[in-house]
């Protein structure tokens, strides 16, 4: 026999995803924490670029 809990889908819908069982983690981060790193990353990149060769020596 069926079970009565199962969630039933329109027959139009029944090959697509459904995103209602989404996954929390417990590791959350914040979208302005996401911006500020990827900031600070673009900055030290460019300051790499501009004086790391005269810091490490190379070339």
């Amino acid at each position: 026999m069926a079970k009565r809990d199962q969630i039933r889908v329109p027959m139009s819908m029944g090959g697509l995803i459904r995103y209602n069982d989404e996954f929390k983690s417990n590791f959350q981060i914040s979208p302005g924490a996401v911006i500020a790193l990827a900031i600070i990353l673009i900055i030290l990149v460019l300051i790499l670029n501009n004086l790391g060769v005269r810091w490490l020596g190379v070339i």
